[in-house]
């Protein structure tokens, strides 16, 4: 892998960045982690990834099991929950958060977007800000793309649409956006592009229409 994009602590090109303070989600467990963990010499770090992946793939069974053997109301249950998991998380990115006067609405979206990507997700992001109603990013490596087939990644969808819900709630942003899935690098794609527009007014929101589309395809598989 090149060194492209971004990992958590990544410094980004834009002046407010610097300026912008968000939570840091799970914080407890990470300074224990840090003070009494990491600095061991016998710790592989190696072995997170390996935990991360046996609780992903924990979460896309007990999906499929529950739309194979409930049907539509076991996916409602374990979407519900994906949801209000994601919804913590995005509370927690918002904690004790300080932002420069000057910050437009899609330079916090980015910059919020760069925090979901780098801490909840441990990807390598390359972000960009694209014009006043615009922001993008690539995912250049996920920790999950060696694992998940590219419909598996729907999980994913649920954890952000409950993040996405907590912003909203927030009040933090004084627009909603419009979030789209372009590539998936599972799905044969270099990377996983994203692009994130200022929605319209009265605009249908395409993520939560898009979820619902695939939610239609898992029990009809």
């Amino acid at each position: 892998m090149n060194k492209k994009g971004i990992l958590k602590g990544g410094n980004r090109k834009e002046a407010t960045w610097s300026q912008t303070t968000l939570g840091e989600p799970f914080k407890e467990a990470l300074n224990r982690f840090r003070n009494e963990v990491l600095p061991r010499d016998d710790f592989d770090p190696t072995s997170l990834l390996q935990f991360g992946l046996f609780m992903s793939m924990a979460v896309i069974n007990i999906l499929k099991e529950a739309e194979k053997r409930l049907g539509k109301e076991g996916q409602k249950v374990i979407i519900d929950a994906l949801v209000k998991t994601g919804y913590n998380m995005g509370n927690q990115i918002l904690e004790d958060i300080q932002l420069p006067a000057d910050i437009s609405d899609i330079e916090l979206m980015s910059f919020l977007t760069t925090i979901i990507n780098t801490q909840a997700w441990t990807s390598v992001e390359e972000p960009r800000i694209d014009g006043e109603d615009q922001c993008s990013f690539d995912i250049i490596w996920c920790p999950l793309e060696d694992v998940y087939k590219a419909f598996d990644c729907r999980v994913q969808r649920y954890l952000v649409q409950g993040i996405i819900n907590a912003f909203r709630d927030s009040g933090i942003l004084n627009n909603e956006f419009q979030v789209e899935f372009k590539t998936a690098i599972p799905a044969g794609a270099d990377t996983c592009l994203f692009e994130i527009t200022k929605k319209k007014q009265n605009e249908s929101d395409k993520w939560e229409s898009y979820s619902k589309i695939l939610e239609k395809k898992a029990l009809e598989k």
